[in-house]
């Protein structure tokens, strides 16, 4: 099997940054043409032809519809679609936790995870074509989240989602997986890798004692992307240094 997407169209989401700008460069290169989606977002152009850029707010169904007629509208179809936008607006005991960040996180994180999947769903089935979807979740949403349990709520429902998903659209030959990254730096994960006494006490449960890179998640989404994963739905894949061993 290979790792090569040569003449697949992909959907990025949250792609103007940290992981999913990674998995845009990265899919680029193993030969994919990527609409790369984000709120605000200039930096396909860096990446040559082979990528378009599209503002979307994933948090809103009519963009996340758009989104995926544009993609077919610009390269003529879809065929992998990573959901990596995501949001986490409030850091704090989950007792205090504000309903306005309450609606935020679970708009973009869970709902705007589902539309998108939908809409590339119903696209793949219209087409008669295989498809590969690629969530990207969390380790929070496999263990307790402190001071993130609305975060980590969402992740875990996106693991659940991307279950049912699987079982649901493997008969038409549509895989689903997951990712689970630890802490990697990005600007969502700054206000535990900035905090030196929050960082330290996380790498001291994490085996390889330190923090990812984006790269190292976008390796994970190539991997379930492609075909060198042909046989794999319905799963979660934890990149997370060993954290969660411990």
């Amino acid at each position: 099997m290979t790792f090569s997407l040569q003449d697949r169209v992909a959907v990025v989401t949250g792609a103007s940054r940290g992981i999913g700008a990674a998995i845009a460069k990265l899919f680029v290169e193993q030969g994919a043409r990527v609409v790369l989606a984000s709120r605000k977002i200039d930096t396909a152009a860096a990446l040559g032809p082979s990528a378009h850029a599209f503002a979307a707010h994933t948090g809103k169904e009519a963009d996340c519809v758009a989104l995926i007629a544009e993609a077919v509208r610009v390269f003529g179809k879809v065929d992998i679609l990573v959901n990596n936008a995501g949001t986490n607006p409030y850091f704090g005991p989950l007792i205090e936790a504000p309903e306005a960040a309450w609606d935020k996180t679970f708009e973009v994180n869970l709902k705007g995870y589902f539309w998108t999947t939908r809409e590339v769903a119903r696209h793949l089935v219209d087409r008669g074509a295989p498809g590969a979807i690629v969530n990207v979740s969390s380790v929070s949403g496999l263990r307790a989240a402190p001071l993130q349990g609305v975060y980590g709520m969402t992740k875990a429902a996106v693991i659940s989602m991307t279950r049912t998903f699987a079982l649901e659209l493997g008969p038409a030959r549509i895989r689903v997986n997951a990712i689970a990254p630890g802490l990697v730096d990005t600007r969502l994960a700054s206000a535990i890798v900035k905090d030196d006494s929050l960082s330290q006490e996380w790498l001291k449960r994490t085996p390889l004692g330190r923090v990812a890179t984006p790269d190292e998640i976008a390796s994970a989404a190539l991997y379930l992307a492609s075909d060198a994963s042909s046989y794999v739905t319905g799963e979660v894949l934890v990149v997370d240094g060993g954290t969660t061993m411990t």
